[in-house]
């Protein structure tokens, strides 16, 4: 079993080469770690199902990356990829099935929600990965990958007006290029805890958003020439 773990391992490897460095391999492993972390104090756990489901759930998001038609989702392509990786290496058709709901129900656009504890927990590892430290670095990526600002000094409320689809705060972003870490913490972030599945994950997620919310009220600080 280890060792086809490994081969399905280098797999994901290949096919995450191109990713952006906010979905790439190692954060497939930082969720894998977050998985296995996660399950203390949870009975039952499938180890096998989330631990290849947390290995292989982004592993179509080169195919997302790529796509400019806007209608590829990275979990669905995720999904179809580890069903046929899984078949080649001779599992059976009911693990496949629960690996493949885990990979689908990670991500909210699917539709699909979380009905094990395994897919409970990706979903929980997977959201905990845009907070705390890595969070921050992660919206700086983002903020590189899209020409975007640092900051801005536009009011939230008129941001939300201009730019969000819908004036919504769970709207689409209409110009990334207006978007910023400031407003991806205020509209997204700081609302995560609550839709986390896991009272683990609940509790990391609190402590997570204390380092960013210090971290941005460090930078405003800054940016005003304050300190």
């Amino acid at each position: 079993m280890e060792e086809e773990y490994q081969k399905i391992k280098k797999i994901v490897v290949r096919e995450l080469a191109g990713a952006d460095a906010g979905h790439d391999f190692n954060h497939a492993m930082r969720v894998y770690n977050l998985c296995l972390k996660l399950t203390k104090g949870i009975k039952n756990i499938d180890l096998d199902v989330l631990r290849l489901a947390a290995l292989l759930h982004d592993i179509g998001g080169v195919r997302e990356l790529k796509d400019r038609s806007g209608k590829v989702c990275h979990a669905r392509e995720s999904a179809k990829m580890a069903q046929k990786i899984l078949k080649e290496f001779g599992y059976p058709q009911n693990k496949i099935n629960k690996i493949t709901h885990c990979i689908l129900a990670h991500r909210y656009r699917t539709g699909v929600k979380p009905e094990t504890k395994e897919a409970e927990i990706l979903f929980d590892a997977d959201k905990l990965d845009a907070l705390g430290a890595i969070g921050v670095a992660r919206a700086y990526i983002w903020i590189g990958n899209n020409k975007a600002k640092i900051y801005s000094d536009i009011p939230l409320k008129e941001y939300i007006k201009e730019n969000i689809v819908g004036g919504k705060v769970n709207g689409r972003i209409k110009d990334k290029t207006k978007h910023n870490p400031f407003f991806e913490f205020e509209l997204k972030l700081k609302r995560l805890p609550k839709k986390l599945y896991t009272q683990n994950a609940k509790k990391m997620a609190q402590e997570r958003l204390s380092y960013m919310n210090s971290f941005f009220n460090r930078l405003k600080e800054e940016i005003r020439g304050r300190i």
